[in-house]
Formats: structure tokens, sequence, C-alpha cells
């Protein structure tokens, strides 16, 4: 999901205070909605219309270009405005509002989507997916206002799931409400739904608030960037620290690619084997379904595999599992392969996402000291940010080169790009292959929280 990595490192935060008042239901039923509220965008915007939108304005042979090339300028904003926006949420008395105006934002340039020309549904795209990237980064902050120390994780792990609810919300808007012939409907819907759900975390989340707000000034960002400079200078103390976080660049890198490229190559190859372009539409729209349903039962699976297996052997096989989903995938498209073949990758990667988020937070959790378990997520919440940026620029460079430099056919191209995916993810299984989950021997100093 979307808001997994913040919440992770929201989740290991140490900021409850002894005194504080319980937490109420409706903050914790509020906080949660938010995640189903934002998925809704994340799955209809993100990964589902605007890219079919994209195809039908620019044409199948430039979607996969600009939707990359899209994807990565707005990633590459919010990577570099992260440092800054956390040390205006520090350092402020309050969150909320951060939270309210970028998800305010976020819903007003959603709405713009398809009521214009492309120039205006491009740069809307951009300004609601920084918003949004924004508001994750807010959101999960307020984590800890809504639990305690003994049920944080849990909270956290409720929200994940109920936000999947949110992406049966998106697709079944999609599939009632053609892109084709309404956008501007879809996407105010869209909207609308995003804003709904997102207001009971509005009302309900009540802050403690920051006891002591300081100025917000250029100090603070400077603060903020030597502290981040610092803490990764120091993943050399901890062995295994740092390359994991190398080896995970490459891993995220493909997956995050395949999340935002999978209903376009989808469609493509169901154009390829016969399909009216509408139907293919409509069937990507289903395969993703199925995709995000079989994710659900992944998740649970592997799980369990992982406080079997630990987090090392359990990752190295959703490794695996990924090499051979690119693998099958590649050949479909490069062969055009029937679109029964489609399903099997769908359900097939759909198992495998869930297997990532299963294993590589306990993994991370293994390596880093628990004194500086936050400090260390931050780091992680970047190589997911960073990931962000390389895999679509990436997909653009690949897909771009042979679709219109070579003339290849859109679905071709593709599968050559998801052999890069597939080597992004070998990469990453040969770097991770050094790095122990076995338990540490903190010291005193790092054992200390």
């Amino acid at each position: 999901m979307s808001t997994y990595e913040s919440q992770v490192a929201s989740t290991a935060a140490e900021v409850a205070l002894a005194d504080r008042p319980p937490v109420r239901r409706s903050a914790v039923t509020g906080w949660v909605l938010y995640d189903l509220a934002n998925t809704i965008f994340s799955m209809g915007v993100v990964s589902l219309s605007f890219p079919l939108f994209l195809r039908n304005v620019v044409g199948a042979d430039r979607a996969d270009f600009q939707l990359g090339l899209i994807t990565a300028l707005s990633m590459s904003v919010i990577f570099v405005l992260a440092p800054l926006l956390g040390a205006l949420t520090d350092r402020a008395r309050r969150r909320m509002p951060f939270l309210v105006t970028s998800t305010l934002i976020c819903v007003a340039f959603t709405m713009l989507l398809g009521t214009g020309s492309v120039m205006l549904a491009i740069v809307s795209f951009m300004i609601a997916n920084i918003a949004f990237q924004a508001g994750l980064q807010f959101y999960d902050a307020l984590l800890p206002d809504v639990s305690t120390e003994e049920n944080r994780g849990r909270i956290g792990g409720i929200g994940v799931g109920v936000g999947y609810l949110g992406s049966f919300i998106a697709v079944g808007l999609a599939l009632m409400i053609s892109v084709d012939t309404r956008p501007a409907l879809l996407f105010a819907l869209i909207g609308a739904m995003f804003l709904i759900f997102a207001l009971p975390c509005f009302i309900f989340v009540r802050e403690r608030g920051n006891p002591n707000p300081r100025p917000i000034d250029l100090n603070a960002v400077r603060e903020s960037t030597r502290e981040t400079i610092d803490t990764l200078r120091s993943t050399r103390r901890y062995p295994g620290l740092l390359r994991f976080l190398i080896g995970r660049v490459f891993y995220t890198d493909a997956i995050n690619t395949v999340i935002l490229a999978m209903v376009l190559f989808t469609t493509n190859v169901a154009v390829a084997n016969g399909m009216a372009d509408a139907d293919a539409k409509q069937r990507a729209q289903v395969i993703m379904l199925v995709a995000i349903t079989f994710a659900i039962f992944g998740g649970f699976a592997w799980g369990v595999l992982a406080d079997r297996w630990g987090p090392k052997r359990t990752l190295n096989w959703v490794l695996r599992s990924w090499m051979g989903v690119f693998l099958l995938a590649a050949f479909t498209g490069i062969f055009a392969l029937p679109v029964p073949v489609l399903y099997v990758v769908a359900c097939w990667a759909g198992l495998s996402l869930g297997g990532i988020w299963a294993a590589d937070r306990p993994y991370m959790l293994r390596l880093a000291p628990p004194a500086r378990i936050g400090e260390f997520y931050g780091l992680y919440g970047m190589v997911g940010r960073f990931s962000a940026i390389i895999g679509p620029a990436l997909w653009a460079g690949i897909t771009g080169l042979a679709i219109r430099q070579f003339g290849l056919k859109p679905h071709v191209g593709q599968g050559i790009g998801i052999v890069a995916l597939f080597i992004l993810v070998g990469i990453s299984y040969v770097i991770l292959s050094k790095v122990s989950d076995e338990p540490r021997q903190w010291s005193a100093e790092d054992r200390l929280r």
C-alpha cells in the first residue's frame, strides 16, 4: 500500500506521554478511515484512471513515457520537500492544519483532471500527487495521537487493512464510470470520496499538540538536512544496515514501477489479443481488482512465514517470486500471450506484493538498534521515495526508446521494460545475500530508548 512505509516510521517513534488521556474510539476510527480515503486516490488516480486517461489523450505509444516522466518529476519534488515538511511539522504547534491543507489541495486538483487541456491534466496530476505524498507524511505522524505503545502496531495494521477497501471502492468507481467517456465525472467522484472519508479524521482526531513549538525558519531546514546526513553516515556502525537500504532501493524501484504501469501493460496486451480498446481497459481494471485481492491474502500468508522462517529467508523467497512474476509478465508482453495469462500474472504479483511488506519491515527491525528505530526508519522512508523517482524514470526511458525510437509495439516495449525490472530485483537479491538477520547484541547505548 501507498501509506505503508511512512506508517512504519510513525509506529517506531517514541512520543507517547505517560499522563496522556485514553484515546477515544472515534479518534481511532477517524484516523483509520483516512487510510481508506487516501487509498481511493492512490489506486483510483495514480495506479488506475490517470494512466488510462493519459493513454487516451497522448496515445498508447507515448503513454508509458509520459506517465513515467510525470510521476518521476512529482516524486522528485516531494523527495526534496520531505525534510522541510518534517521540520515544519516537528516545530509547529499542531500537525492537523498541514494535513487538512494538503488534502484539500489534492482533492481540488484531482477534480480538475479531465476538465481541460492535456497540460492542465498533467499539471493538476503532479500537484495532486505532491499534495497526496505530503499528506501521508502529516497523517502518519498523527498515529501516536490515536494509539498507545501497546497497540500502536495493531492500529497501524488496521489502517493498512482498511486501506485495501479504498482500492475496491476506486476500482468500483472506475468500472461504473468510464474514463473514456466521462473522465471529469470520474475524477470528481474520486476527489469527493477522498474528502468524505477524510472528514472524520479532521473532526475526531485530537492532537496533544507540541508543548514546545519552535520558530519555523531556514535553521529548521538546515538542522533537518544535517541530521539526515549524520544518520546516513552512522549506518556504517551497524553491520548490514546500509547494504540492506541499498538493496531495498532496487527491489522497491521495480515494485513501485509495476504498480504504476500495470494497468497500461494489461490494456495493451489485451488489445494485442484482439480486444476492443474499451473492453481491454475494463478487463485491465478487473485484473487490478484480482491483484489487490491476492495482495491481501499474500500479506497474511507471508507474515506467517516471516514469523516462522525469519525475515531474511522470507524476503529471499519473495524476491525469487517477484523474479518469476517479471519473467512471466515479460514473456506475456513480448509474445502477446493470451489474456488469461494476465490473470495468472496478477494473482502471482498480488501474492508477491503482500510478501514484500510482510518481510522487509521485520528485516529492518533486526538491523537497526532499538534506540534509533525512528531515526533509521526515516532513511527507510527516503529509500522508498528515491525509488519512486528512479523506477518510473527508468521505465519512461526504456519504453520510450523501444516504442518511439525502434518502433516496437507498446506491449513489446513494455515487455522489454519488465525485463529491466527483473534485473533490478536480481541485483537486490545479490546485494542482500550477504546481509544477516541474526539477532544483534546491542550495546547499552543502542538499547536505551
